[in-house]
């Protein structure tokens, strides 16, 4: 494992990129040259937002490599399964494409657990907070990411023989992939990127709020991973993407947006009593689930969507009935 490659932060090099990419759209969406919206106290929440996540990150981050080292240990020797003759994947350029690649499949899950359970929802929601799409959506991070425990999702890549800094060189990497998708500037791809990667148009869809578009393409890179998964759902000319979230913030405060959803769940969980059944079962069910049965979830705001419409069961992102999932 080469030491400068625990030196390099990907996503700190790409920084002028992402501060010059901003300041060029901002023109072209205020001049008409590009389409889009900027609302100067939106952007600049957002903008605060990424430099508090810096912050946050930076005084975590040896933390959170220190956790992912007490796996390396207990890696599965490559040696003893392939005869390669090496207890760890070498670095090489094979193994960092292989490494992006998986490191991309277990991003899928992992924003997809994001938004299918609560206790993870709840940090994540700060980067769907803004009812505008632009590149300073993707600037939107949330404070206290690394609290929830989710950084350990990619714990799997470390006992299968990658070096936690491979693993996090490659995350950076996936990270400033997704940056330039946080935009209206862009229509379309051609057809065979669209096929394949991620994009503008796929990942409007994952910031809508309309009814077919919840809880649909959380790919980083690679599409594919939704459409292998029953996850993806088109962007349809005549249905634009409503952002933000179910239950609008209206609040350019960075701690209410950092912080919101947190004061939600500790609100829902003291109304409860002294239930920790309660509690644990709002912290892992998924957004919107109630104790007593009214539930809010994505599964009943589309049940309600197609009940209201009935001519489009069926169609992308919606159920075929009105009928509630239990």
């Amino acid at each position: 494992m080469p030491e400068w490659l625990a030196t390099i932060q990907p996503t700190t090099l790409a920084a002028p990129i992402f501060l010059i990419s901003v300041i060029w759209e901002w023109w072209a969406v205020r001049s008409g040259r590009a389409k889009g919206n900027y609302e100067t106290k939106d952007a600049l929440a957002s903008m605060a937002m990424g430099i508090g996540n810096v912050v946050v990150n930076t005084l975590t981050g040896m933390v959170t490599i220190w956790l992912m080292m007490l796996a390396w240990p207990y890696r599965f020797s490559i040696s003893t399964i392939s005869g390669w003759g090496f207890e760890s994947i070498p670095f090489t350029w094979w193994s960092a494409v292989l490494a992006f690649v998986i490191y991309d499949f277990t991003y899928y899950w992992k924003h997809r657990l994001a938004h299918r359970m609560r206790w993870f929802w709840m940090e994540h929601v700060t980067h769907h907070s803004s009812t505008h799409y632009n590149l300073t959506t993707a600037l939107r991070q949330p404070w206290f990411g690394p609290f929830t425990g989710l950084i350990l999702v990619g714990v799997p890549m470390v006992l299968i023989g990658f070096h936690p800094f491979v693993i996090f060189f490659v995350g950076g990497l996936n990270l400033i992939y997704q940056f330039w998708i946080h935009t209206e500037a862009v229509d379309r791809m051609p057809g065979w990127f669209e096929a394949v990667f991620n994009t503008p148009s796929h990942h409007r869809v994952h910031h809508a709020t309309n009814p077919r578009y919840l809880d649909a393409n959380y790919a980083g890179v690679f599409i594919t991973w939704d459409k292998m998964f029953g996850t993806y759902v088109p962007e349809l000319d005549d249905e634009k993407p409503v952002y933000g979230i179910v239950k609008p913030l209206q609040s350019y405060n960075p701690f209410i947006i950092a912080f919101h959803e947190l004061g939600a769940l500790l609100r829902d969980c003291a109304r409860d009593g002294l239930r920790p059944d309660r509690w644990v079962r709002r912290a892992f069910n998924a957004p919107g689930w109630s104790p007593d049965g009214h539930h809010n979830r994505s599964v009943e705001l589309k049940a309600a969507y197609v009940s209201q419409h009935p001519e489009l069961a069926g169609t992308p992102g919606l159920p075929r009935t009105g009928s509630k999932t239990p």
